[in-house]
């Protein structure tokens, strides 16, 4: 690029009409991928219609890819694109526990980039099939906590651009609409009872889907609040809870897709209303339990927040309130037949769902909550 002076002025031009016109078309094709895909559904969970309260799953396991990780990836392919940090041929590299890297290698793969994802050794084998699948390259790492430096690493190296869903997904998604997760459940509820929900429950892996939420029902004015629930070894309940955003664990969560070993900086605090630690062994039974009762097989990220949804419905039957919650189906519970899904699995994690199974049997016979000792 060579200053050209004119009079006082000096004027410099990029001239590369090639490169501008590949982003236009890769921006085109992520778009009518979006236009493809119909809404995804949200299903009315069982409960006694003469408790007054209405339980709803977004199941976004419908999407392409299998989970609610291919809005954020679509988000972060636009925002990158329209920024100039991907243009033609770029290696694309992301730090992930499983779903975000199985969505974007589908979406660098619909663009024909490279796609490298960095993630623990511990992430399920169905998961690193998919990506493989999908035409990405699995980077495992023993230590989940340097999957952030590897991944800048490995950008540098090959010249690429490192995604970082842990700093962008809450900036990457218009949280003010434009058909995105929030603006589409309230859309849906219009017809129901009780349309304008009294909580929405979800849990927090880059913190992303809570900004977002918690963003658009203030935008809105609605009264709705926001609860996320938190897996062990997770960064999120201690940090809002001690108003520390600097607060960490050095330990991986075990429910894949949130729970992060530190509190991620697209994770926003003072718009979340309410939180819940859930010990796994609640998750695991929670999302055994959920795909029981509708049919529909479940991830341990749903679990986590099915547990804290039925709670909360629990509550709001103690206190004499009616109303709705509502949260979300995140994945299938296929991706995990190795490992929530397996007993011995389970017992070689020290994992006792049985008690957690009967607080959920209880609650389901009479709508009682109770907590298991421990």
């Amino acid at each position: 690029m060579k200053p050209e002076r004119s009079g006082s002025c000096t004027v410099a031009e990029r001239a590369d009409q090639g490169a501008r016109a590949w982003v236009n078309e890769a921006i085109r094709r992520v778009e009518a991928d979006s236009n493809r895909s119909a809404d995804t559904h949200l299903h009315v969970f069982p409960l006694p219609p003469e408790w007054d309260i209405d339980l709803y799953l977004k199941d976004e396991s419908v999407h392409p890819t299998g989970s609610l990780k291919h809005r954020l990836a679509r988000s972060l392919f636009l925002y990158a694109l329209c920024n100039g940090w991907i243009v033609e041929g770029t290696t694309v590299i992301e730090a992930s526990s499983g779903s975000t890297a199985v969505s974007e290698a589908y979406f660098a793969r619909l663009l024909g980039l490279p796609f490298v994802a960095v993630m623990p050794a511990s992430t399920s084998r169905e998961k690193i099939e998919l990506i493989e699948f999908y035409g990405g390259r699995c980077h495992l790492v023993d230590d989940p906590s340097t999957i952030y430096a590897e991944s800048r690493r490995l950008a540098a190296e090959t010249g690429g651009h490192y995604m970082d869903q842990f700093t962008y997904a809450e900036r990457a998604t218009d949280w003010r609409g434009n058909n995105n997760i929030a603006e589409s459940i309230f859309d849906q509820l219009a017809q129901e009872r009780h349309s304008v929900p009294a909580w929405v429950v979800v849990g927090a892996g880059t913190g992303g889907t809570s900004a977002t939420i918690g963003r658009f029902v203030r935008f809105r004015r609605y009264d709705t609040r926001l609860c996320v629930v938190d897996p062990e070894n997770s960064a999120f309940f201690e940090g809002w809870a001690r108003e520390d955003a600097s607060y960490t664990t050095g330990k991986a969560s075990r429910i894949e897709g949130i729970g992060r070993p530190r509190v991620e900086p697209s994770f926003m605090p003072a718009i979340v209303d309410s939180m819940c630690s859930v010990p796994d062994a609640a998750s695991v039974a929670a999302a055994r339990w959920c795909s029981t009762v509708t049919g529909r097989l479940v991830g341990g990220s749903t679990g986590t927040a099915m547990w804290g949804a039925l709670r909360l419905v629990a509550q709001m039957r103690s206190e004499g309130e009616s109303g709705s919650v509502v949260t979300l189906l995140c994945d299938g519970g296929e991706r995990y037949t190795h490992t929530y899904y397996d007993d011995t699995w389970l017992a070689a994690q020290g994992i006792d769902i049985a008690p957690y199974l009967r607080t959920l049997e209880k609650f389901a016979d009479s709508g009682e909550w109770a907590e298991p000792p421990g």
